[in-house]
């Protein structure tokens, strides 16, 4: 009764926000798609791969190629990284970058059921077999909060909690520091840049050696997530890697 009165209520909110929204690809913008969707077309999801192997063992980065063991990018083994591994769902790249641009600056979740349906389908079923405790955000400076109304790390970790069976816990980090975005940044500015942003908030025992997995949408030099991995392994935590929906690709 309660699978019926989920699906029920599920297809009265399509009706809704048939009505809201136009059922237009919010990628082509040419093709229909419905709100279970996300508002992206099956053509458009076509085009959407998932990152595979051979990819750089500690940040994940992908590359083309025929590598046939396991190595380590040249980026990685000359920067100071404090996660112990990164990976991401999709490369930030096409149908996911246009979508995801207009997620987070447009305030547009109504795209968010495609996100979460990356994010459950491929990241959760890894998690779920790997033993991790506790998916901790990556948090949002108060006053972006603020102007975003948002935290696009936080909504889209709350699918990939369920999907992996790992709680999660928002309140271990904050954002003490406005930091400039990272877009025009090079490596070494974006690890100065994001050096001090975070601190530790909240009680100490909820995460004294436990292994965590840190979340965020994208992940480019990964500078942000080891600042945050940093701040963790401090305060107690025994390991910390990164999953994010979408990898930066560095040119």
């Amino acid at each position: 009764m309660l699978t019926e009165a989920i699906s029920v209520s599920r297809r009265w909110l399509e009706v809704a926000a048939s009505f809201l929204y136009p059922e237009i690809c919010q990628s082509c913008e040419i093709e229909s798609a419905t709100a279970s969707q996300g508002y992206v077309c099956e053509k458009c999801r076509a085009t959407v791969e998932f990152i595979k192997p051979p990819y750089c063992q500690r940040c994940g980065a992908p590359f083309a190629g025929e590598i046939t063991s396991p190595f380590i990018c040249g980026l990685c083994r000359h920067s100071e990284l404090y996660f112990s591994h990164a990976r991401g769902v999709v490369p930030f790249e096409g149908v996911v970058r246009d979508t995801l641009l207009k997620y987070k600056y447009n305030r547009a979740l109504w795209i968010e059921p495609f996100f979460a349906e990356l994010v459950q389908n491929h990241a959760g079923p890894r998690l779920r077999d790997e033993g991790w405790d506790l998916i901790v955000p990556v948090p949002l400076h108060p006053r972006k909060r603020a102007e975003r109304e948002f935290n696009q790390a936080e909504r889209l970790g709350r699918h990939l909690s369920r999907a992996a069976g790992v709680p999660m816990e928002k309140r271990a980090l904050r954002r003490i520091l406005p930091t400039r975005t990272q877009t025009r940044l090079s490596a070494s500015e974006r690890a100065e840049n994001v050096r001090k942003a975070f601190a530790f908030k909240g009680d100490p025992a909820r995460i004294q050696d436990r292994r965590i997995v840190l979340f965020d949408d994208v992940l480019t030099t990964g500078a942000t997530a080891s600042a945050c991995a940093r701040v963790l392994l401090q305060a107690g935590a025994r390991e910390v890697c990164a999953w994010t929906l979408a990898r930066g690709l560095l040119h």
